[in-house]
């Protein structure tokens, strides 16, 4: 009886120990070459991409094998864009202004303040955030009757920028890729400074970046190579194969997209067993 009693308490020892979680990389998968494009910024709107091509002024919708499908002309040098709800957010970084492409046209998001050189954009819900270059701060609302706040200033302590040029909108926080800190910045969404990373890693212009559920992607730009950190700031991986002037990243159905601005095309990683 003792025998059969040890036996199952074991069984229940064992069925309650952690799950070691498998370890995975990203490998490079292709490099996709793109036509006349020098790519900035990436977005993804039911199963298709959006560029900003900043150098030809314009947004370039292709599908996934890279074939061109629409284009939108006449912008002035769009960044790092966002996609919500089939709505495009367009930082005009030579415009000082957000513009707005929906199913009713081109309009501008309205703001009691003055950008300037904004150079990404992230939506989340009602939520909208802007990463203002040359102000160094951050733009953020939560949407409804709350108005914006601004938070940051020019400089190298916490929560101080050096030209901020990415951000992203969570659940809980808002990311930011402090282009020339060469780092990340997190903060909540009352813009109290949460946690940096990055910093030992040596970056040269943290230009973009892309915040999944459990991991953090950042683009060093000068080093050609994206870093990839988990969400508490421990460095995972560092991705250079084939990938050359990065600025901006996207994670969709378990693909990686790495745009390359110098040579005009999109690396993709698959994710997989270490």
């Amino acid at each position: 009886m003792n025998k059969i009693w040890l036996v199952s308490l074991a069984a229940v020892f064992l069925s309650c120990q952690p799950k070691e979680e498998t370890t995975t990389i990203w490998r490079h998968q292709k490099t996709l070459q793109l036509d006349s494009i020098n790519p900035i910024g990436i977005a993804e709107a039911n199963g298709n991409l959006w560029l900003s091509d900043g150098d030809h002024n314009r947004l370039v919708k292709i599908a996934p094998d890279g074939k061109i499908l629409k284009t939108i002309d006449s912008l002035d040098r769009p960044m790092h864009i966002a996609v919500i709800d089939s709505t495009l957010f367009v930082p005009e970084y030579g415009k000082d202004a957000i513009s707005i492409f929906g199913h009713k046209g081109r309009s501008q998001l309205l703001l009691n303040d003055s950008l300037d050189a904004p150079a990404g954009v992230s939506v989340y819900g009602s939520e909208r955030a802007i990463a203002d270059f040359y102000n160094n701060r951050i733009l953020y609302t939560g949407g409804g009757d709350g108005g914006w706040i601004s938070f940051g200033k020019e400089g190298k302590a916490e929560g101080e920028f050096y030209y901020p040029t990415d951000v992203q909108i969570t659940q809980d926080k808002i990311w930011v890729a402090d282009a020339y800190n060469n780092r990340v910045q997190v903060f909540d969404k009352k813009g109290k400074f949460l946690q940096m990373m990055g910093q030992d890693q040596k970056m040269n212009a943290a230009t973009g970046i892309h915040v999944t559920e459990k991991e953090v992607f950042v683009t060093d730009f000068e080093n050609d190579r994206v870093l990839v950190f988990d969400r508490q700031g421990n460095l995972k991986q560092e991705i250079s194969e084939d990938i050359a002037k990065p600025t901006d990243i996207l994670v969709m159905d378990d693909t990686l997209y790495v745009l390359n601005y110098r040579r005009g095309s999109i690396s993709t990683f698959h994710r997989t067993k270490k």
